[in-house]
């Protein structure tokens, strides 16, 4: 999934690819996750975990920022994820995305890697 624009979001703000790797479902956020395209994130988590995918790996290394919108799209994942029986996996996050999580606490309920293929090995 690739959409451009949600809202009043500038065109290419935020990419979001969406791929399966054996029993994972890798989804790589580039740009901006804010309150204006956090429905971009949204929707590939929601179809994945709708299609029985419950083991999510978000490559971060791509994420220049992250509100705390983002991060509640984040979080609502991690919850359905673990009720299906999987988890959300981060990886790859910059230091500025790093951050958000560091100071929220968010960075304790999440499995954080230093990079994809590290995520994809655990």
């Amino acid at each position: 999934m690739d959409r451009q624009t949600v809202g009043r979001a500038r065109p290419a703000r935020l990419r979001v690819e969406a791929r399966t790797l054996g029993v994972s479902e890798i989804v790589k956020p580039v740009g901006e996750l804010d309150h204006h395209t956090a429905d971009l994130l949204r929707t590939p988590l929601h179809d994945a975990l709708g299609e029985g995918r419950s083991r999510l790996v978000v490559d971060c290394s791509g994420l220049d920022f992250c509100d705390s919108t983002g991060l509640n799209v984040l979080l609502g994942a991690r919850l359905k994820a673990e009720a299906a029986g999987g988890g959300v996996h981060l990886s790859g996050m910059r230091p500025a995305v790093a951050r958000v999580f560091e100071i929220t606490g968010a960075d304790a309920v999440f499995t954080v890697h230093d990079s994809l293929d590290a995520a994809l090995a655990d």
